[in-house]
């Protein structure tokens, strides 16, 4: 999918967005940002289930320090021309594990455009819901130690918390989700 126009509406990528989700009645599953598009999804298609990873369900669920980010604008001056350069950014780290977290993430965050980045977080925390998911069934995952999204501002009522998990926990947590995500999408097989 293309990259966004600076001042597309989220409505609008959405919408672009689903031309690609070609079944009816999905499973849709998003992780950080993600979550939030797939919720916004739900407004337009019918869904079987939301799957939102890392991710808040509201603004509600927001840390302080991103409120404060919204109500300053402060998110125009995040610098996001870093990640457009993962090679550059390695000679900065100086240890191995730093070195092969980047080499994950940098396989992993493919949007990595400036232009993308600025607008999705700028769209992040702008982002307000209507709380439209009451007849969708949510499932959400969450790690207990998510550094963008901390556990104490998030509703866990029918949560699943992975314990020592971070934001990044799809990618270090993947044996987790290979062996639950299929149980917890189909309970019956349990």
């Amino acid at each position: 999918m293309e990259g966004t126009a600076k001042n597309e509406s989220l409505t609008s990528y959405v919408k672009r967005l689903l031309v690609d989700v070609v079944h009816e009645n999905p499973i849709l599953v998003g992780v950080s940002f993600g979550g939030i598009i797939i919720q916004e999804m739900s407004k337009f298609i019918q869904v079987r289930k939301l799957v939102v990873v890392s991710s808040v369900l509201s603004e509600k669920e927001f840390p302080k320090r991103m409120v404060l980010a919204q109500k300053l604008k402060l998110y125009r001056l995040f610098p996001t021309a870093l990640f457009s350069n993962f090679d550059a950014l390695q000679y900065f780290m100086v240890s191995k594990n730093l070195r092969k977290r980047l080499e994950l993430y940098k396989t992993y965050l493919f949007m990595n455009d400036k232009k993308y980045l600025d607008w999705a977080i700028a769209t992040i925390l702008n982002w307000k819901t209507d709380l439209h998911l009451n007849n969708t069934q949510v499932i959400r995952i969450h790690g207990e130690n998510d550094e963008v999204f901390p556990l104490k501002y998030i509703n866990t009522n029918h949560c699943y918390v992975i314990p020592k998990a971070t934001h990044a926990m799809i990618v270090y947590k993947y044996k987790w989700f290979n062996k639950n995500l299929p149980l917890i999408l189909n309970p019956t097989k349990l």
